[in-house]
């Protein structure tokens, strides 16, 4: 079982996403040697594997690179926000590093900020920043997950 962070009772309570989430799935089938592509077409609501593809995209160190990184990686955003409003998050509270079915969420984030910032939308990445901060994380937590 996943480690949830205290939090103070007055504070939104820490939201995780189900175990049962796309995340977890594409892990458990990339871990059993398919082919990436294959799995994300299986499962196009896996935030982790949009992260994965953006990070990918944005090591070529290309400006085509970059610009897809950064269309990959709101995809994953997108259908993190998706599944954490689904799993009751509004807008705001705990989105805990330890759970893993978060994890992907958290790594587009970071996926984003990365983005945005290597084609200059600054602004993006300081509310990406932000975000991973608002959510009790931070850029070098998220870093250090495994991708």
């Amino acid at each position: 079982m996943s480690e949830v962070r205290r939090h103070d009772l007055l504070d939104p309570a820490p939201t995780l996403l189900p175990e049962d989430h796309p995340d977890v799935l594409a892990r458990a089938e990339l871990g059993a040697g398919a082919d990436a592509v294959s799995v994300l077409t299986a499962h196009p609501a896996s935030s982790y594997l949009w992260a994965a593809f953006s990070r990918g995209a944005l090591g070529t160190g290309t400006p085509e690179g970059a610009l897809a990184a950064y269309a990959y990686a709101r995809t994953g955003y997108h259908r993190g926000l998706d599944a954490l409003r689904k799993a009751g998050w509004r807008g705001q509270g705990p989105i805990p590093t330890g759970h893993l079915p978060n994890q992907g969420f958290l790594l587009s984030v970071l996926a984003l900020e990365q983005a945005a910032a290597a084609i200059g939308e600054i602004d993006e990445a300081e509310r990406c920043e932000r975000l991973l901060l608002n959510s009790g994380t931070t850029a070098a937590e998220v870093a250090g997950l495994l991708l």
